[in-house]
């Protein structure tokens, strides 16, 4: 839906096809970071999808508990988004997001994503629909549709197709493209439930988490929506788990409660061995499977959907030349590598704090050793933000503001109070700081340009005084002045050597 909206964004008209006959009904994920609330930001709809979230005056505190009915052990502390946008606006030196991030389960995403699509023009949206099969040419894709509900089939021609088709995808398998990691990571068990009990769930308070060494109770709204994910109980038959009875042991004492899904699943570790085949690509799940530690998932799949988007778009507009789709696989799987690697740390560090819940009986020594692992699965912000498209890698932990050539536009608010992000025009914008000369970039644009004049003390945060900027918000280039506009050009849209 994402994509759908980011190549009905630039004029492209797309199909959607969903084999589902509505959106998800399991909580797949519980956060959206801020780099993919910048991205929604673009895309017209931050402010519908902060209306379903949870209230901006609630924390994102992650809790260690010895349970519901003991005590609090060590409670990892993070803003608000009310907080967090106090704390953008003073520390206006790049190192912040343009949108804090946003607490919200895919169940509650998904349905303001689809009417995002269900009302554009350009969008032919379809759910209850699969993708059967593919057949691909020089110059289209020919793809079978069958209706779920009546079995009927038929063929669309298309220039393109993209598989965000999840972890059984389809078009992965029509391409025959392996996967590369670890598969079944570790069993789970998920109950998803209302309740209106926030005097047991809440025991000590509003916290995004509740977690023991047996699972981890999520709140998806702060009000009467919950999630258990937890381990199915050692040598018991899993398709015949009671919930309540797994959810009432978790908790430590009955509650009333209307269960609504109740499911085992498996951990992944997988990431495609190639993002692309001919006319056909992989995004989201289909590409990459991730333990949820770190919240990547999702959040990774915007990023892919976004990057392939406008390089769809400027490739069908005409503007672009024969390499720009390859560098979307050339950029997008080091993300996807490096955020599987980073879920993996985050998870060795749950497994850690497991072993302390087993060895260790004084609470007070246990929530020392706790808060002395720390809680980097909510900290990497150069994970989140420093992901860079030049082959540097990022510290992990820290979000290091550049301008080169790769990198995330650095975010900050000028000197009149408007943000610089909400000056960028929707396709490229060319930055321009003091009184650097941009018409070689201007005469020779082949693209839609926009052209922002900052005269502004933020000036010294962008390294140059020429950043052109592409519209997914990464530095296309920089410098102090331009003598070939053309080279530059040819360089960002069709990856050639300028």
């Amino acid at each position: 839906m994402t994509l759908a909206r980011t190549l009905a964004s630039f004029g492209i008209r797309c199909r959607l096809v969903e084999r589902n006959a509505s959106t998800t009904r399991h909580p797949k994920m519980d956060i959206t970071n801020g780099r993919s609330m910048e991205l929604f930001r673009r895309l017209g709809l931050v402010d519908k999808l902060r209306a379903v979230a949870v209230p901006e005056e609630n924390n994102f505190d992650v809790s260690w508990i010895t349970s519901l009915t003991g005590r609090e052990l060590h409670r990892f502390r993070y803003p608000s988004v009310v907080e967090k946008r106090a704390e953008i606006l003073v520390r206006n030196d790049g190192s912040q997001p343009r949108e804090p991030a946003m607490r919200v389960s895919q169940v509650m995403i998904e349905p303001v994503l689809q009417a995002a699509i269900l009302d554009h023009p350009l969008v032919d949206a379809r759910w209850g629909v699969a993708v059967e099969d593919f057949q691909q040419d020089a110059d289209g894709v020919t793809a079978t549709l069958r209706t779920v509900e009546t079995g009927a089939t038929e063929q669309v021609r298309c220039d393109f197709l993209a598989g965000c088709d999840g972890g059984s995808s389809i078009v992965r398998e029509r391409l025959g493209i392996g996967l590369e990691g670890r598969a079944a990571v570790a069993h789970r068990y998920m109950i998803h439930f209302r309740s209106d009990a926030r005097d047991i769930l809440q025991a000590f308070g509003i916290a995004w988490h509740y977690q023991t060494a047996r699972g981890t109770l999520i709140a998806q709204d702060d009000k009467d929506t919950w999630t258990l994910q937890t381990r199915p109980p050692p040598g018991v038959d899993v398709p015949n788990l009671d919930p309540d009875a797994v959810l009432e042991a978790w908790v430590g004492r009955p509650f009333a409660r209307q269960m609504l899904v109740a499911n085992p699943w498996f951990t992944h570790l997988l990431l495609a061995e190639r993002y692309q085949g001919g006319r056909v690509f992989l995004a989201g799940d289909s590409a990459h499977q991730y333990i949820p530690t770190g919240g990547y998932g999702m959040n990774t799949g915007i990023g892919d959907a976004v990057d392939l988007g406008w390089k769809l778009a400027a490739t069908l507009k005409g503007f672009a030349g024969s390499g720009l789709l390859a560098s979307y696989e050339a950029e997008r799987r080091p993300v996807g590598y490096r955020n599987r690697l980073a879920s993996e740390r985050h998870t060795g560090v749950r497994i850690k704090i497991g072993e302390l819940y087993e060895r260790i009986t004084d609470p007070d020594v246990l929530a020392r050793e706790i808060a002395g692992l720390g809680n980097a699965e909510n900290e990497s912000w150069g994970v989140e933000f420093g992901y860079r498209y030049d082959g540097v890698e990022p510290d992990p932990l820290k979000y290091e503001p550049s301008t080169a050539p790769g990198a995330r536009l650095p975010s900050t608010f000028l000197r009149d109070g408007s943000a610089l992000y909400d000056r960028l025009g929707p396709w490229f914008t060319l930055l321009v700081f003091g009184n650097a000369d941009p018409s070689p970039l201007i005469d020779s644009a082949p693209a839609p340009l926009d052209t922002v004049l900052v005269d502004d003390p933020v000036t010294p945060i962008y390294e140059a005084r020429l950043v052109l900027v592409r519209p997914d918000t990464h530095v296309a280039w920089r410098g102090n002045a331009c003598a070939d506009g053309r080279a530059v050009w040819r360089q960002v849209l069709a990856m050639e050597q300028a």
